[in-house]
C-alpha cells in the first residue's frame, strides 16, 4: 500500500511581507515558475500587512503556504518568527522583489547537502531592470573590512560592476544578502536567528559573522542567479534606512568583534561616524545627519545588553581570524586610491 501522506520539503522558500501586495503580484508568479520541484515549498510569511496583500494571495496564488503574523516585527523578528514554524532543513529567506532565475534552488541545494559546515550560501544577485549588471545589496557575495565597513564583490559602495563571469568561481565569503539566502533551518534557530535589536539592515551579516566565529562557512554560488530590485520596503534615501545602518553597524562591531583591538577600533568608528555626519551637515542633508546622531544615541543607549550579548557570543567563537575581513580600510582603497573593482582590493 503505498504512503499518501505528505512528505516534508527539503527546502522552503520564505518570502516575508509587509504590505509589498504590488511586489507580490508581480514576482510571486516567477517565484513559483522557476522553484518548481517536489521538494519545495513556497512560503509567505506576512508581517500585519494591511494592504490586502494575504487575501490578494489567497485569491490568486492558493499553492502558497501562508504563515500570519500578528504585526509587523521587522525583518528579523518576522524570519525569526517564520522558521520557527518550518520543517523542512533548508529555508531560503528571498525577499518579496526578487525574481529567481531558472533552476535557481538545485546549486544552493547540492552545495548545502555537501557539507554540515555549511551554515549559510548565496546565489549571484544582479539587477532586475539592468541584468547585465550586479545588484547593490549581495552582488558576487559580502565582505568587510577591518573597520567594520562592508561591500561586496562586485558592488564597491555605489560603483556597481557588470557581469562579465569575472566571478564565477563559487566559495567563502564573509557574509551573504538577506535578499536570497538558503540557511540550515535549525541551525538558524539554533542560533536564536537574526538579532531582533537590528528590526532591519544588516542582521544577516551580524548572523553570518556568529556563524563564522563558529567556524562555519558561508559561500558564494554563482551557478545560481536572481535579479533583485531592491528598495522594496525603505530607499537609500530614506533617514531611517541611515539610522538603522549606523545603528545596526555599531551593534553588530559590539558584538562580534574579537578582543584584541576591540575598544581601539570601535573608538575609530565612532570617530568616523562623526566625520560622515559633518559631512551630511555640510551638504545640508540635515535629516541623515540628525539620524547619525540618532543612531549614536540609540547605540550608547544599548551598551549594557550589548555587554552582555558580547560575553555570551565570545564563548562560542572558535575562529575570529577570517579571510574574507579586507584587511586594510575600503573607505581609503575607493575614495583616496581609487579602487572601484573589488578585483583591484589585495588580501
Amino acid at each position: 500500500m503505498q504512503d499518501s501522506s505528505p512528505k516534508t520539503a527539503t527546502v522552503a522558500v520564505v518570502i516575508l511581507n509587509w504590505n509589498t501586495r504590488d511586489l507580490l503580484k508581480q514576482f510571486l508568479p516567477l517565484v513559483i515558475a522557476n522553484s518548481q520541484h517536489e521538494e519545495v515549498d513556497i512560503v509567505v510569511a506576512d508581517n500585519g500587512s494591511t494592504d490586502g496583500s494575504v487575501e490578494m494571495i489567497k485569491l490568486n496564488f492558493p499553492q502558497i503556504k501562508l504563515i500570519l503574523l500578528d504585526r509587523n516585527y521587522g525583518f528579523a523578528g518576522g524570519y525569526n518568527r517564520a522558521l520557527k514554524q518550518i520543517e523542512a532543513p533548508y529555508s531560503v529567506l528571498l525577499n518579496s522583489d526578487v525574481e529567481p532565475g531558472r533552476n535557481w534552488l538545485t546549486p544552493l541545494m547540492e552545495k548545502m547537502q555537501s557539507s554540515s559546515s555549511i551554515a549559510a550560501c548565496v546565489p549571484k544577485i544582479k539587477c532586475v531592470n539592468n541584468r547585465s549588471f550586479f545588484e547593490y545589496a549581495g552582488a558576487a557575495g559580502g565582505f568587510i573590512d577591518r573597520l567594520g565597513y562592508t561591500f561586496c564583490r562586485g558592488r564597491l559602495f555605489n560603483e556597481i560592476e557588470e557581469d562579465r563571469h569575472q566571478y564565477e568561481q563559487p566559495g567563502d565569503i564573509f557574509w551573504g544578502s538577506g535578499a536570497a539566502l538558503m540557511v540550515q533551518t535549525h541551525l538558524f534557530n539554533q542560533s536564536g536567528g537574526l538579532d531582533n535589536h537590528f528590526f532591519a539592515h544588516m542582521e544577516e551579516i551580524d548572523w553570518c559573522w556568529r556563524m563564522k566565529n563558529r567556524g562555519l562557512k558561508i559561500w558564494y554560488i554563482p551557478q545560481s542567479e536572481v535579479f533583485h530590485l531592491g528598495g522594496g520596503t525603505l530607499s537609500n534615501l530614506s533617514s531611517r534606512k541611515t539610522f538603522l545602518n549606523f545603528r545596526n553597524n555599531l551593534f553588530m562591531l559590539f558584538r562580534n568583534l574579537p578582543r584584541k583591538g576591540f575598544l581601539k577600533l570601535l573608538i575609530t568608528r565612532l570617530i568616523l561616524d562623526g566625520v560622515a555626519a559633518l559631512k551630511f551637515l555640510l551638504s545640508a542633508e540635515w535629516k541623515h545627519a540628525a539620524a547619525v546622531f540618532s543612531a549614536h544615541m540609540a547605540f550608547y543607549s544599548a551598551i549594557k545588553r550589548l555587554r552582555k550579548e558580547r560575553e555570551d557570543l565570545l564563548k562560542e567563537v572558535v575562529c575570529d581570524n577570517h579571510a574574507e575581513i579586507y584587511p586594510k580600510s575600503i573607505v581609503y582603497a575607493f575614495f583616496f586610491k581609487g579602487v572601484k573593482k573589488f578585483d583591484d582590493l589585495v588580501f
